[in-house]
């Protein structure tokens, strides 16, 4: 059995067969190389509970980002 074509797969099927097929290291990777952004916002964890209260903000920021990538 041959494998798919990893780089063609949308990213909901790539995502179901690494799911299905949790041991191919080579289609995760292929998943990360494709849908990990290098101008990603990477937000540091909470280190108190002050960091906390900026979250419902931090998180509508994130949210209208990815609704116009989309």
């Amino acid at each position: 059995m041959s494998k798919p074509d990893f780089m063609t797969m949308p990213r909901a099927q790539l995502r179901q067969y690494i799911l299905e097929h949790r041991e191919d290291d080579q289609a995760f990777e292929t998943y990360l190389d494709r849908f990990t952004s290098e101008d990603a916002i990477i937000y540091p964890a909470p280190q108190s509970i002050d960091d906390l209260e900026n979250f419902p903000e931090l998180h509508q920021q994130n949210l209208e980002r990815l609704r116009k990538q989309a």
